[in-house]
């Protein structure tokens, strides 16, 4: 059974948004840590929707590259660039099977993108995120949280397709597989990585709970 579809859902939404979307604005630990990278660090978006990270990383100076698995998110993120006269290189491919180099890249950036799908899913985004994330670079993420599992459960009939891996009915892109896990789950499939900072907060929404990662490669 495939998994990782999710982003047959998003390349719908991408094609509706646009800069005005909520989807277009850089979140602040985003942009605070990228204040801490080295000026022209290469950055690799992964899962990078519409850009909003990959624009603000490539004004910042950064050598990014944005990928994504939905042709709308590449097309958008290509026009934008241009529009703004920034060098971004679009990739459009699975978050399993990336297309780099081992340790091509000094940080990875997965905002809300890793958790779309099974734990075997996971388990091998994570590993390709090791593979091309130099020693001593670093990994910032966010992972489903289990303690969000019961208030989707509280909005909508659910039911658990393999271990921590959830659908639901209803609008919305939770039709399509997502990864709900606890602290030791999540550490768990981290190898590779000793993680700096792990926190569990809502995003902007009560109960929207996720976990926010910043981990460092191990040599």
């Amino acid at each position: 059974m495939t998994t990782d579809t999710a982003h047959r859902y998003w390349n719908a939404e991408w094609q509706k948004s646009d800069g005005s979307s909520p989807w277009a604005i850089p979140e602040p630990w985003v942009m605070d840590h990228a204040s801490t990278l080295p000026s022209g660090a290469r950055i690799l978006d992964l899962g990078a929707g519409i850009g909003r990270h990959a624009l603000a990383l490539a004004e910042a100076g950064h050598r990014v590259t944005a990928l994504d698995a939905a042709e709308a998110a590449v097309a958008a993120i290509a026009a934008a660039a241009f529009a703004k006269g920034l060098t971004i290189e679009t990739v459009e491919a699975p978050m399993t099977d990336l297309p780099f180099a081992d340790a091509s890249f000094d940080h990875v950036l997965a905002w809300n993108v890793i958790y779309h799908g099974d734990e075997a899913v996971v388990r091998r985004a994570l590993s390709e995120v090791a593979r091309v994330t130099r020693p001593g670079g670093t990994f910032l993420a966010t992972m489903l949280s289990a303690r969000r599992l019961p208030v989707e459960q509280a909005r909508a009939p659910g039911r658990e397709i393999s271990r921590n891996t959830w659908v639901f009915e209803g609008p919305g892109d939770k039709v399509h597989p997502h990864y709900f896990c606890t602290a030791p789950d999540l550490l768990s499939l981290l190898w590779g990585f000793e993680v700096l900072t792990l926190f569990d907060r809502p995003h902007e929404k009560p109960g929207s709970w996720h976990w926010h990662l910043l981990a460092e490669r191990l040599g």
